[in-house]
């Protein structure tokens, strides 16, 4: 299978880099799949799981939101957080979760409700990798 080079960043560090055979992105329009030769594009992303292929074996990890740029061969992805399962800390994301879900409940408004909503959406993701990366 063909490969391309796959560089994740957030703030505070690069998160992965290297080659790969495919790599799977959660967009705002639903998640994408990109492989060696894909057309060039930019879109943003969403909180959820990322699939990195590399060597046969596939690795999920939580993403946060930010952005992707496609080359037909690299990619680069930035990041406001982006996390392998044994890294989440479990407690800290239920927390998040909770808080999340009182100020939804309270929201006053609509820009206030659209942040809360994404921070409850960053919560489920990192319970969702962290549960699934346990099995």
């Amino acid at each position: 299978m063909n490969k391309f080079y796959l560089e994740i960043i957030t703030p505070e560090k690069v998160f992965f880099r290297g080659e790969v055979e495919s790599v799977n992105i959660p967009s705002i329009g639903g998640a994408c799949t990109v492989m060696a030769g894909h057309q060039p594009m930019v879109f943003a992303t969403e909180p959820g799981t990322i699939s990195i292929t590399a060597d046969g074996q596939t690795r999920e990890a939580f993403m946060s939101e930010g952005f992707i740029e496609v080359r037909p061969d690299e990619t680069i992805a930035f990041s406001q957080a982006v996390e392998w399962p044994e890294d989440i800390d479990e407690r800290r994301a239920e927390e998040a979760k909770e808080r999340a879900e009182e100020m939804v409940r309270r929201n006053r408004s609509a820009a206030e409700y659209k942040l809360n909503r994404l921070a409850l959406q960053r919560a489920f993701a990192r319970l969702r990798v962290k549960h699934h990366g346990e099995q």
